[in-house]
């Protein structure tokens, strides 16, 4: 008997094409997408901004040094410091070096200089990465130097290393100066169940219609498609709103999570966000078959977003493949626009361009959507 019913839920199983699928491909395309996410174990070309404020042969001879580090790309000379925070500020570059005026006269005279190194400190991954690379540069740099100047007063090379005085490296993370990983992490992880547990909910929202007997009703009534998802919508998105007011309020008032924007802008964010993670879902509604399908279109698309988001491991350290299908994702503009607004507090002709990505999302699959339900 237990074999028979062994046998029998084998069978259903076997049978039902779309669970046999996921059973059978899901962690295959699983293990391919983050094997490919995770490609790059080691980011390279962290982009990096030098600020020369001594203009020497010395602080010329730093700068070709840096410039050959194997993880550091120099990618701007800006002339002051304050254009540099502005490069960090909109992520244009995560690490700054700025090289002290006196620098080349300190050296040549074998007294101790200090260069400063500016590290972005919102994206912990980045900034981990970034921290350990310049270090190690700057270590390098620091002992040549040192030694250099000995030289040049007649030390013997010998004595030189083990008595240079060199270039002090004083380290600052910004915008997450205590690099406080909880900061960074929890409400982002916290928001990527709530987007999933809101996909899953939208992804009922046309075939929860079609597939009930109330859908002959409004027909024959003469409510129209549109009034009928709109209003279905509208009280979605709300519902969604309203189950993320909580998390911020918790997160912000109760454990102190640091929020450089203001307010309205979040909310706004937020909104534009749910509408179009909400388009998603309706689309995937949109060509399901049944309710467990549409279920099941939603989880796909709801589990490995935030992976694919750049948020844990940096977009740009993803083939070029991911990127592009990542991109597709209203999740990714949602976690990149909102490590801005939490630690960065840019302005509006920086964040538009996210808000635009996630409004073209929500027209595109809403008129999607709307084309296939108008087949049914």
């Amino acid at each position: 008997m237990i074999r028979s019913l062994m046998l029998r839920e084998l069978t259903y199983l076997w049978r039902d094409r779309g669970l046999r699928n996921i059973l059978l491909l899901g962690p295959l395309l699983g293990v391919a997408l983050f094997f490919a996410t995770y490609s790059a174990q080691v980011l390279q070309d962290i982009p990096t901004a030098v600020v020369d404020l001594d203009r020497s042969a010395a602080s010329r001879e730093l700068i070709r040094d840096l410039e050959q580090a194997e993880n550091l790309q120099v990618v701007s000379f800006p002339d002051s410091y304050l254009a540099a925070e502005e490069l960090m500020k909109q992520s244009e570059v995560l690490v700054t070096m700025v090289i002290p005026e006196k620098y080349g006269k300190n050296l040549a005279l074998g007294r101790q200089t200090n260069v400063y190194l500016a590290i972005d400190g919102s994206n912990m991954v980045y900034s981990t990465n970034a921290t350990t690379a310049a270090l190690q540069v700057a270590g390098t740099i620091s002992a040549e130097a040192g030694v250099k100047a000995l030289i040049a007063q007649g030390f013997q090379p010998s004595e030189a290393r083990n008595a240079y005085l060199g270039v002090g490296l004083q380290e600052e993370p910004w915008f997450n100066p205590t690099l406080n990983y909880a900061y960074f992490l929890v409400l982002a992880l916290i928001l990527n169940i709530w987007q999933q547990c809101c996909t899953l909910a939208s992804s009922m929202n046309i075939i929860g219609e079609t597939g009930r007997a109330s859908w002959q009703q409004f027909k024959l009534a003469g409510l129209s498609k549109g009034t009928l998802f709109a209003s279905k919508s509208s009280v979605h998105i709300g519902v969604f709103m309203l189950l993320v007011l909580p998390v911020y309020l918790i997160s912000f008032g109760i454990f102190q999570v640091p929020l450089a924007c203001g307010w309205w802008l979040l909310l706004l964010f937020t909104l534009v966000f749910t509408i179009a993670l909400h388009s998603v879902g309706t689309l995937a509604s949109s060509f399901a078959r049944n309710a467990v399908d549409a279920t099941r279109f939603g989880m796909i698309i709801a589990l490995p977003s935030f992976i694919l988001s750049g948020y844990g491991w940096p977009l740009e350290a993803m083939p070029s493949y991911v990127q592009s299908l990542a991109k597709l994702l209203p999740q990714t503009w949602f976690f990149q626009g909102l490590n801005y607004l939490l630690f960065k507090n840019p302005d509006w002709s920086f964040v538009q361009t996210y808000f635009l990505a996630l409004g073209a999302t929500a027209v595109v699959c809403y008129g999607a959507a709307a084309l296939l339900t108008a087949r049914k």
